[in-house]
């Protein structure tokens, strides 16, 4: 543990921690408490309310700045800029899943023998165990898991998904993807940040992405949380003095009238509700296990059945830039990734049960591939597929427009269906928004819903 000089006129601070940081916070607090009681006691004296109200109450300016700067010394940036938490105005939940690298859509599904495929990629049509979709398509049999929301009507896929705003960069679509646009229209402010706007005030979990990195969907005036684990979100410092430290920030927090004081009571609610949830192991409903990608989703079952009132959250997953040894068929590279994540969104809704019916999963990716085959994989494209799984019933099972592919757009999938106006319609969806609302998120869109719910 590092310990730290100390002048020998202060002893005392010995006794609070060993930790600096710490040790110093807890004597700012301590020296807050004590001017508070003693404004306390001084008003108590005064006869003249409005002097009283001249005066000014509670913490002083040079007190609150000095516990301020310590505080944020001692928390995550996170921590201090979650806004406050209030009861939620939209109910539900909204995941957005990115798949990293270009997924290519006609390899999750397709039309069903379409001679333009079969002579275009010969080598990475879907099998014979495909499950059948709406409209003459196909569902790779990496889906399987998921057969039994399909059938419910569930589980529902827009393909030919694209914008004139993406270019074959990985970086420069996945960008756009995640914005809503170009950082130029959006001022470099996440889709689903605006979305949180929509919802209105939550708790300081209402905007969630797992992973050690916060998405650019997220990123802007909202404070989402960034977590790999719902027991990773902790105070840092020595763990002998957190509960000390805890109630040292409460109390400089407290009563200051300040917008900031919202912000970090809120934060300290969060850190509350993450030690109450991983206090034990989490215990996933009977029969349910998670793998790879499924431990994020876990994640999110844990804050959603544990009354965390998740709103947005995200979920990124790699591995999809398929260029060579892609293999759409059972065994192939491609099929393992979408078999991972079909099983986990599977184990994901079973582990809700009837929570699940307030969830709506998107899955998407920042570009589709090109149609024909480079002799064992595909190259980077347009058009590619967006996968819906809804505890609401889909207006089926194919979604959009598709008008085939007899036009393709210089060897890509055609966008006949524009990606913003797919992600708006999810969250319209999923939220009851107003289209108004909805032009809010895509401030450059000129927005047209589409009917993706029964």
């Amino acid at each position: 543990m590092r310990t730290f000089p100390l002048h020998p006129e202060c002893p005392d601070l010995r006794r609070l921690a060993d930790n600096p940081a710490e040790a110093l916070l807890r004597a700012e607090a301590e020296v807050v408490a004590a001017e508070n009681a003693a404004e306390r006691d001084r008003y108590r004296r005064l006869e003249d309310l409005e002097e009283a109200q001249q005066d000014g109450r509670g913490v002083t300016r040079r007190t609150f700045v000095a516990g301020a700067a310590t505080a944020t010394a001692l928390a995550t940036a996170q921590f201090v800029t979650t806004s406050a938490s209030f009861a939620a105005t939209r109910t539900g939940t909204l995941i957005h899943v990115f798949l990293y690298g270009g997924l290519d859509g006609l390899s999750l599904v397709a039309p069903a023998d379409d001679p333009v495929l079969a002579k275009a990629r010969p080598d990475l049509l879907l099998g014979d165990d495909s499950l059948a979709l709406g409209r003459g398509f196909k569902l790779t049999s990496a889906f399987k898991p998921l057969e039994q929301w399909l059938k419910a009507g569930q589980l529902g896929f827009i393909p030919a998904v694209s914008d004139e705003r993406l270019s074959r960069s990985h970086f420069q679509a996945a960008d756009a993807c995640n914005l809503g646009g170009l950082p130029s229209e959006t001022g470099g402010r996440g889709w689903l940040d605006g979305l949180v706007d929509a919802l209105g005030k939550g708790t300081a979990f209402r905007s969630v992405g797992i992973g050690s990195t916060l998405p650019r969907s997220l990123v802007g005036n909202n404070g989402a949380l960034s977590l790999n684990s719902v027991g990773s979100l902790r105070l840092n410092g020595d763990e002998k003095y957190r509960e000390a430290t805890e109630k040292a920030i409460r109390g400089l927090f407290t009563g200051i009238n300040h917008p900031v004081e919202e912000a970090v009571l809120d934060g300290m609610g969060a850190l509350a509700t993450a030690q109450r949830l991983s206090a034990k192991p989490y215990q996933p409903a009977e029969g349910v296990s998670y793998d790879g990608v499924g431990k994020a989703f876990q994640q999110l079952a844990q804050l959603i059945k544990g009354g965390a009132n998740v709103r947005v959250a995200t979920v990124g997953m790699g591995g999809y830039d398929t260029h060579e040894n892609q293999g759409s068929r059972d065994g192939g590279r491609l099929h393992r990734r979408l078999n991972e994540l079909a099983s986990a969104m599977a184990a994901f809704f079973t582990d809700l049960g009837d929570k699940a019916a307030n969830v709506t999963i998107m899955v998407s990716s920042e570009f589709g591939r090109r149609v024909a085959s480079n002799g064992g994989g595909t190259d980077h494209g347009h058009g590619g597929v967006v996968t819906i799984l809804s505890g609401r019933r889909l207006a089926g099972s194919l979604l959009g427009t598709w008008n085939g592919l007899n036009d393709l757009d210089s060897g890509d999938v055609p966008e006949y269906n524009n990606m913003f106006n797919v992600y708006g319609s999810v969250a319209q969806g999923r939220f009851g928004l107003t289209n108004a609302e909805v032009d809010k998120i895509f401030p450059r869109q000129k927005y047209t819903p589409m009917k993706l719910y029964a």
